[in-house]
This record gives structure tokens, sequence and C-alpha cells, in this order.
């Protein structure tokens, strides 16, 4: 059997993780049991999510054990098997780790997938996975938008963000974004087709509260959170009677202390809502909403952007590209 290079979880971030959290090993690659197969992993998706995961505490999946690869979605080939349905050659997709052979086992998260539909075959890691289904059911069914309606969208250059803009003008509605810096902000509304983008730098709670209300001067029907503190709470400050708040992500959080909402008395002030949405409840229907999204991609009506780095001995700085926002696009990794 072929060595397997694997990056393991050797201890527990404590707030923002550094290099020795993790380390990079060569193992041998286990002997497939019966009902089992190998898969040969050629790219991984790296999320904000996954910070989560390496907390002691567990979340809506456990943690990730100490000293065991770091779990991540990945897509790749079998190359042995022992699993009826699943035959050398085959490209699949799958909820495993970061290294080079996962072993899958029949009636796990492994499925089959067909690189010959998409573009690319990491397509099926951003617009056709969990990243474009998360905008998908999030954002349409959770948020419940309504034609007319203005959509504010948080961590809007995101892989997630910039899908729910341009969904929401595909509904009809007016599409703000907030992001990082002039050049994301530019992208939204020349690539994405955002009607106003705000850079929140340099700005505090006060100044981001006018900057929205300057942008929506008739107030916020729905927010699609994505990065939480100051920025959601600025966001309720703008929200009209009967907003909805579709809760997808607090990345301004991960890795600090939580700071919290403070403005959630708006939710009682303009009888609001407030939901969570985890795109795990939706997997008996990605067929459906990948069918959809193909369809709009096909018309030109949704773009998306991939950011590839190379090398899973790289894994570590392209990973903190989410915290620092210096990913172009869904944050993926070439392993090989």
């Amino acid at each position: 059997m072929p060595d397997n290079r694997r990056f393991l979880l050797r201890r527990r971030p404590d707030g923002t993780p550094v290099r020795e959290d993790f380390e990079l090993v060569t193992e041998p690659t286990p002997e497939l049991a019966e009902g089992e197969f190998l898969i040969r992993n050629h790219y991984a998706s790296l999320d904000p999510a996954m910070r989560g995961w390496m907390d002691a505490e567990g979340n809506y999946m456990p943690p990730i054990p100490l000293d065991a690869p770091v779990r991540a979605s990945t897509i790749g080939v079998v190359e042995e098997s022992r699993a009826e349905g699943f035959a050398p050659g085959q490209w699949v997709m799958g909820l495993n780790a970061i290294e080079d052979y996962s072993i899958g086992v029949a009636g796990g998260f492994a499925q089959p997938i067909d690189p010959s539909l998409v573009p690319s075959v990491t397509n099926y890691l951003s617009i056709f996975g969990a990243v474009g289904m998360t905008a998908y059911f999030g954002f349409l069914e959770v948020c419940e938008p309504k034609e007319g309606e203005t959509v504010l969208v948080t961590g809007a250059a995101g892989a997630v963000g910039s899908i729910v803009g341009q969904l929401a003008k595909i509904r009809g509605c007016r599409a703000i974004g907030i992001a990082g810096g002039p050049e994301k902000c530019a992208r939204l509304v020349e690539r994405y087709g955002f009607d106003a983008a705000i850079d929140y730098r340099g700005k505090d709670e006060a100044a981001l509260t006018r900057a929205i209300a300057e942008a929506a001067p008739d107030g916020v029907d729905v927010i699609f959170e994505n990065v939480g503190g100051i920025i959601l709470d600025a966001g309720l400050m703008n929200l009209n009677l009967k907003g909805r708040v579709g809760l997808c992500g607090l990345i301004s959080e991960y890795n600090t202390e939580p700071r919290g909402i403070r403005n959630l008395w708006q939710l009682i002030v303009k009888r609001a809502d407030i939901r969570g949405l985890l795109v795990a409840d939706y997997v008996p229907r990605f067929g459906e909403g990948a069918a959809k999204m193909g369809e709009w991609v096909a018309a030109g009506k949704i773009v998306t952007d991939e950011h590839v780095d190379e090398g899973i001995e790289n894994t570590f700085d392209s990973f903190m590209r989410l915290f620092a926002g210096s990913n172009q696009g869904k944050m993926i990794l070439k392993i090989a």
C-alpha cells in the first residue's frame, strides 16, 4: 500500500490557530476490510466551520480527535475497493480528511460524482456542493425572499455570500453586500451584480449602521448573516418590520471569545425572525438544488470563483486565508 501524508490536529487551538497546533506526517495506508474502499483524495474543501470542529466541545458535529487528520470534504478517485457500488477509477465526494488516502465504507458519506457534468470537478466543492446548497436552501427557504425586498449579505465576497447576492437578484430583490477592502467591494458590484457594497474595514458599529442606512434608505428586509459581531448588530439596527435574519455563520467570533448579539432587542421592536441554518438538513434535496443552480449557471445568471492552492504541505497557510480574507473565491486545496 502507498504511504499516506496526513495533516493531523495535535492540540486544540487557543484562539487563532498556529502552525504548532498541526503536524504533517507520513503513515502507512491501512489495508482494506470487507465493505471498504480506498479513496485517493485530489481536492479538499477548506471552510470556516472546520475551526469549530477543532475545539473540544462538539457542536453539530463531534470534535476532531487529537492526533487525527483534520476533517474536510474531499473529492477523489477510488483506487481499490472491497465495497459493492464503488469501483476503481470512480470519482467520489464525501466527508473525509486532509490526507492523501481515506477509507470509505459502503453506506457512509461518500457518493459518486460525474466530472463530465461540470466545467471543473472542483465545482462539486463549490457551486454544486455544500457551498452552493447552503446559499440555495439557506437563502431561498430559510430567508423566504420576496420580489422588491432589500437583502443585506455579510461576508458577501465569500463563497456562500457571493452566491446569495446573485440569488437575491434572480428573485428580484435589491442586494447589498458587506466585504473587506475596496477590491472585494468592487467585485461584489462588477462581477456578482450587487446593487451596492459596503467596506467594513475601519468602521465601528455606528459607522456601519450609518453606511447600511445610506445604502438601504428604506431599510433591510432580509439579512443573510455570515460574520456576526458589530456587523450583525449594525444590520439589526436597519431591519424592517417583519424582517428575517438567516444565521449561516459567525466567522468574526470563531477565534475569539464570543461577543454576542447586543441589538437582539430589535427583533422585538421589528417583530422580526432570526433562524439558524445548516446545510446538512438539506442533503436529501441536493440533487434538486444542484439542478436548479445548474440552470442558472448555464444561463449566465450565476458566476462563481474558486481559489485553489496546491500542496498538502501548504494546508495551514491556505486554511488561514479564510480568516485573513485573502482568498479570492471558494477556498480549495489541491492535494494531488
